[in-house]
This record gives structure tokens, C-alpha cells and sequence, in this order.
């Protein structure tokens, strides 16, 4: 019988890989014994968790590269999806980032890393509960990939039809995505389920962000060169309205109960909250430098608005439409996600 000798460095690669397995395979299987709000720092190049009771932020994990603008919980909160986007902004040159950081949240360490193999500039990540699937918009190959959180594999992918598809909205049941294009200016209407495009809609030469109302029935991007923001009929695949605002728009979010919109207002520190009813403006609520991303509290009582220039996160009283407080995350604080 032929001897195999291991030596020293060998023996301890092999025990640091073996540990790094069993760590996501018992990590993943832990749930957090409290809610965390997840908040992805371009600037610190990490994933702050913060306790929302506390206001406080419990730890900051860096993930693997250049970086991470937005993230993604799993139904159970026991782990984090955060894309590494790059170095650039959405069309410009830079480097291309190709893979997504998986965090154990409840150890607070960066346990897997998947890998496209190639340059796609990951971004939005999005976990479907009606799939079970991990839907992320690889904006260099113009499609949304499919990736099976369980094996952490790439799956599958529908086509955009479009460059710089950015931002990703999808419908209740998961049977439609909405992708805002920046630079074409457009939207993709996806099917989901049969992996194609649909349609293809014109907003303006340059959009950003996308949101679906709570019924299904309309899809909200904001337009870049005008301070509007289109509505769109999901019934129809067509613009119906415009409602204007006092100043660009951005990220956006509808209320729970259905009736509000919140519009991320950058220039100006605010976040204006459009009646969907009227589809007018009802008031405006300050906030801090760099209102980006909007996120609604499980309870329907509050919002989070990450405020990349004022490295914070305001929270915003649903009920008393205005700010209540400020909690402090991590250098250009951008994406949220809730892990319950």
C-alpha cells in the first residue's frame, strides 16, 4: 500500500478550507435572535448590522472586493447576500466586479464567495420567496442571473434585452420582473418563469431606481434629467402618468398599506411622499446628505432611508411623517435589506 505524506502547509490548508465549510454549513442553519437592518457601505467596502431597537450598529463585516452597493437576506436571516459591483458608476469605466460575498450573520464572517468567472457588474440582489431562487441584475451580460441559494450555483438567467440594467422590481408572485436600464433610459418588463423579455419601455435618456406598487398594478422609476417620476401600467407595459417633484427623484418605496409612495430626494436631503391616490406630492420630510435607498419597517410603522453622504440611516415615523431619528452605518451607506 502506497503512503500519502501531507506536509504542515498542506495539513493546514486542508483544516482552514474544512473549517470554512462546516462554519456556512452550521452558520447558515442559525437564525439571529433579533431583527438586524443590513446596511452595504461602498465607501468602508462592508455590511453593517445594526440592531434597529438600539439604533446601533453590533458589527461591520467586510466583503471580499470593490465593491458592494446593495444586499439581499435570506427568509430565515441567517445569511447576506451582497454583489461586488466594481469600482465604477453604472456605464462608466472601471473595474468589473464578478462575484457575490455570502455572510453568516450570525457568526459575522464572510463564509462563501460565488464567482461568475467573468466580469458582469453585479448589483441588485433580490432573494423570491415564491421560487426559493436569488434573482441579481449581472448588467455587463444585460441579464438577471438565477442562483440557488441552497447549492449557492448560477442557475439560469433571463435576458434584459438592454445595457445597464441596474435596479430589479418583482411582482408579488415572482412572476414578473421590472429593470430600470440607466443609461438606454428604459425598462425591461421580464417574465420570470419562461426566462424572457416581454417589453421594452422608454422613460427618458437616462432613469434610475425602480419600485412596484403593492397591488402589482403600477411600477415607479424615477427620471434623471427632470424632476418626475414615471408610473407605469403593468396592465398595459405603457407610461400612463408623470407625477412631478420638487426635485429628482431616486430610490423609491410604496407604504404597506398601499396608499403612499416615498421618493428619495437627493439634492435637496429630503424624501417626498406621494399620495397614490392623487398622484401628486402630499409633503416632503427632511432627512440627511444623500437620501438613496428606501426600505419599510416588517411593521409598516417606519421607513429607513440610507443616506450615502451623511454615512447614516434615517429612520422615518410613518405615522408622524417625520424623521425620528438618525443611526449611524458606514461610509457611503447605500443598500438595505431586513433580516428578521
Amino acid at each position: 500500500m502506497k503512503k500519502i505524506f501531507f506536509s504542515r502547509r498542506m495539513m493546514g490548508c486542508f483544516f482552514v478550507s474544512l473549517a470554512g465549510a462546516v462554519a456556512f454549513s452550521q452558520g447558515s442553519m442559525e437564525k439571529n435572535d433579533r431583527p438586524l437592518l443590513l446596511v452595504a457601505n461602498q465607501g468602508d467596502r462592508d455590511l453593517s448590522l445594526i440592531d434597529p431597537a438600539a439604533g446601533k450598529q453590533m458589527a461591520a463585516v467586510p466583503v471580499d472586493g470593490v465593491t458592494g452597493h446593495e444586499v439581499a437576506a435570506s427568509p430565515d436571516g441567517a445569511t447576506a447576500f451582497v454583489p461586488i459591483y466594481g469600482s465604477a458608476g453604472v456605464g462608466k469605466p472601471g473595474t468589473d466586479g464578478s462575484k457575490i460575498s455570502v455572510i453568516d450573520l450570525a457568526s459575522h464572517k464572510l463564509v462563501h464567495t460565488i464567482d461568475f468567472g467573468h466580469g458582469v457588474r453585479p448589483h441588485c440582489v433580490i432573494y423570491d420567496k415564491n421560487s426559493g431562487m436569488l434573482y441579481v441584475t449581472t448588467e455587463l451580460d444585460k441579464t438577471i442571473s438565477i442562483i440557488d441559494p441552497k447549492t449557492l450555483k448560477i442557475v439560469g438567467s433571463v435576458p434584459t434585452g438592454q445595457e445597464q440594467s441596474h435596479m430589479l422590481a418583482l411582482s408579488r408572485d415572482g412572476s414578473r420582473g421590472y429593470t430600470a436600464n440607466v443609461g438606454p433610459g428604459t425598462v425591461s418588463v421580464l417574465d420570470m418563469k419562461a426566462r424572457k423579455t416581454l417589453a421594452i419601455i422608454p422613460i427618458s435618456t437616462d432613469t434610475q431606481r425602480i419600485a412596484i406598487s403593492r397591488d402589482d398594478s403600477m411600477v415607479f422609476t424615477a427620471d434623471q434629467t427632470k424632476p418626475q417620476l414615471a408610473v407605469i401600467d403593468t396592465a398595459t407595459n405603457k407610461v400612463k402618468t408623470w407625477i412631478p417633484l420638487p426635485s429628482v427623484g431616486y430610490g423609491t418605496a410604496t407604504t404597506l398599506d398601499g396608499r403612499w409612495l416615498l421618493v428619495a430626494l437627493r439634492t435637496t436631503h429630503q424624501v417626498a411622499v406621494v399620495d397614490l391616490k392623487s398622484m401628486q406630492v402630499a409633503r416632503t420630510i427632511d432627512v440627511a446628505d444623500g437620501p438613496t435607498e428606501i426600505l419599510m419597517k416588517p411593521d409598516g410603522k417606519s421607513a429607513f432611508v440610507s443616506c450615502t453622504r451623511s454615512k447614516q440611516v434615517a429612520e422615518i415615523d410613518l405615522e408622524q411623517w417625520k424623521m425620528a431619528r438618525l443611526i449611524d452605518a458606514g461610509d457611503a451607506a447605500d443598500g438595505l435589506a431586513w433580516a428578521k
